[in-house]
């Protein structure tokens, strides 16, 4: 990752601010269809890994319908991008961790394009605390209000329109299987999703739907410039195999495998685009 990385001061962040930028697709990329006429709805989608999987979901053929919490720039961008793919791009603003809103939210993707194949579930936030005493019971709700209550929210809309040949993609994170002393409670919700996720595909793979998730190391997204600062951010993703953090378009061909049927025989499996780190998995 070239150049000084600067911090943000607001979550969830903010892509157009970064420095440096991502990369949220590589040039290299060639679409084949792998996904055409498939409809995806991803939360998270405005930005970083999600917007990754935006666009390299349209490069395939598929249409999006993005969900965001407020980074209106950020969402509109994604849309162009989308977009150029020869895509539609529908923009959902919200928050996931209400219930009535992913119901809605669902309805919207539905009643724009006619059916929903897809779902990733990629929303997320994190608040470092140096010890655990500092993480506060409203922290605490709001973390999991958003990375696992969202989950299970959109998950449940989703299954009413969801056929045989459906697919349900979760983003956990490499924390789920190594721990990280100063995101306890971000990394208890993604052990939370890693069981939700084995568990929703013993549920599913009897009607034809196929679970599974993407446990992402140490991404170059706007969450991290927001999250971190000093010495921390100067140096992340470096202790990792590979020396380096990773950039969404280095994760989002995962979620396209997954979502394509040459993950036909998948379910209940988590891939690791992590670096390089060896996990327990």
């Amino acid at each position: 990752m070239a150049g000084v990385p600067k911090k943000q001061n607001r979550q969830p962040g903010q892509e157009w601010k970064m420095d440096p930028e991502p990369v949220f697709i590589k040039d290299s990329y060639r679409g084949s269809a792998k996904l055409q006429g498939k409809v995806a709805l991803i939360t998270g989608g405005d930005s970083g890994i999600g917007r990754a999987i935006a666009v390299h979901f349209a490069r395939e053929g598929a249409q999006a319908a993005i969900v965001y919490l407020n980074e209106t720039k950020d969402a509109a961008d994604t849309r162009m991008l989308v977009e150029r793919e020869n895509a539609p791009c529908l923009l959902i603003r919200g928050d996931v961790g209400d219930e009535n809103f992913c119901r809605q939210a669902v309805q919207e993707c539905v009643n724009r394009f006619g059916r929903l194949d897809i779902l990733v579930n990629n929303a997320a936030e994190q608040h470092p605390r140096e010890n655990p005493e500092e993480i506060s019971a409203e922290q605490i709700e709001n973390t999991f209000r958003t990375n696992v209550y969202g989950y299970f929210f959109m998950a449940r809309e989703a299954l009413k329109h969801l056929g045989e040949g459906g697919v349900i993609i979760n983003t956990t994170s490499v924390t789920a299987y190594r721990g990280s002393e100063t995101l306890v409670d971000y990394s208890a919700t993604k052990g939370a999703i890693t069981a939700f996720t084995r568990s929703l595909a013993k549920a599913l793979v009897s009607r034809g739907i196929r679970v599974n998730g993407v446990a992402p190391g140490p991404i170059w997204t706007p969450l991290i410039p927001s999250t971190f600062s000093g010495k921390r951010l100067q140096e992340f993703g470096k202790k990792t195999p590979m020396g380096r953090a990773g950039q969404p378009a280095e994760v989002a061909p995962s979620y396209v495998f997954l979502a394509s049927e040459d993950a036909s025989y998948i379910a209940g499996q988590i891939i690791h685009p992590n670096g390089g780190e060896i996990v327990n998995t």
